[in-house]
């Protein structure tokens, strides 16, 4: 106890919420999730360009987790004399170089190294920022704060399904990450106009981490983080050939069944708020359980638009709220420990992620879409259980 006493990141809260710089990272959310998820909604014309699988081009988004499960697991130490602001500011850098290098990739493995990148940036954005909302709003408005903080990751959804999908078809891929590219240039103005000096907090080293994750109810939590992001992201990535296998739909449908799924998400995470206010273990509980639901319903019913475009939008919805409720469980749970806590939570949603689309890929290509949906119901269904039975929702004094 006295090791995380001495390596405690004790930065006071302010007296009244700094929106604009909140505001600016949720931009900056919104730009780096924009450019994660765009391989989902161009899976199919990445593959035919690259002349690979839609299971081999998948891997994109694996090769980000799996970097940004390092960069969000090393940033806290690594950068502990670093201002927090010029950190933000370097990964919106990162971002642009990363969509300039795939929308110029000749080949897979340059596709790769470009999204090697991102993760770098992805994973120490991700990492930093449930504890830089803390030290930019009261503590009341913490839970308030991170709903308007992942409403980024919501229209990038809206952004980089649909519309990504839209303007592949019509300009060719290539253009819609050399759109990313010139979003994350916006992104970086935005951040240097609104973000204040941050000076680090009293980072921790790196064998913090172990002493977090032995924590009561740390490993469980963190546990039932992973199934549920693995889960989602196994069904999220393959959208796009689920829809045209077993739909039966082309590009305009697809777009359109997106766009609901991308929109029903903004709304889960603006209810995400006053449902964790109501009930953090609730929705903690609820959202995988009505996921995995309506993973049952996608395999079960075959070759109905109307009834997959609603299934997929209900799962958009379910999904929406999930990242604003395990951020505001971090903050309850380890509250002196927010910086190496969001790393390792980052990281093992990073984990999950890779987890997801590289055996989501695995099962799509074995047994196409619907093998992949009903792996991902069965470890959602799974992780409403360990949910219900183990996690600890309650707000835990720092030590």
């Amino acid at each position: 106890m006295s090791e995380e006493i001495a390596f405690a990141e004790t930065t006071a809260a302010p007296d009244e919420p700094a929106w604009a710089a909140i505001g600016s990272m949720t931009l900056g959310v919104f730009a780096l999730v924009a450019a994660e998820f765009l391989p989902a909604s161009l899976l199919t014309p990445m593959a035919a360009d690259l002349q690979v699988t839609e299971g081999a081009a998948g891997q994109a988004v694996t090769a980000t987790a799996l970097v940004a499960l390092l960069s969000a697991t090393l940033v806290a130490a690594v950068t502990r004399r670093i201002d927090r602001r010029h950190l933000l500011i370097g990964f919106s850098a990162l971002l642009i170089a990363s969509n300039l290098l795939v929308a110029a990739a000749p080949s897979l493995p340059l596709l790769i190294a470009g999204r090697v990148l991102l993760g770098v940036g992805l994973g120490g954005f991700w990492a930093m920022s449930a504890a830089l909302v803390m030290r930019l709003a009261p503590e009341a408005l913490v839970a308030r704060a991170l709903s308007v903080l992942f409403s980024g990751v919501s229209a990038a959804t809206i952004f980089a399904a649909p519309v990504g999908s839209y303007l592949g078809d019509r300009l060719g891929w290539r253009s819609v990450f050399l759109f990313a590219a010139g979003l994350g240039v916006v992104t970086i103005a935005a951040q240097f106009a609104a973000l204040p000096r941050m000076a680090p907090a009293a980072a921790a080293p790196l064998r913090m981490l172990g002493v977090v994750l032995r924590r009561p109810g740390v490993a469980l939590g963190i546990t039932a983080v992973m199934l549920t992001f693995a889960g989602h992201f196994a069904v999220f990535t393959y959208i796009r050939p689920f829809l045209e296998t077993v739909t039966g739909v082309g590009v305009d449908s697809v777009s359109a069944v997106l766009l609901g799924f991308g929109l029903a998400n903004f709304i889960g995470t603006l209810l995400a708020g006053p449902l964790i206010d109501r009930s953090l273990k609730l929705a903690l509980f609820s959202m995988p359980l009505l996921m995995g639901m309506l993973g049952v319903g996608l395999v079960a019913i075959h070759g109905s638009l109307a009834a997959h475009a609603a299934l997929f939008a209900l799962w958009g919805l379910s999904f929406g709220a999930i990242p604003v409720a395990w951020s505001t469980w971090l903050t309850r749970t380890v509250p002196d420990q927010a910086e190496t806590a969001g790393g390792l939570l980052v990281a093992a949603v990073q984990l999950a992620i890779s987890i997801g689309a590289a055996g989501g890929g695995y099962a799509f290509d074995i047994a196409g879409g619907g093998g992949a949906v009903a792996a991902a119901s069965v470890i959602l269904l799974f992780t409403a259980i360990v949910v219900a039975l183990g996690v600890n929702a309650h707000r835990i004094a720092a030590p």
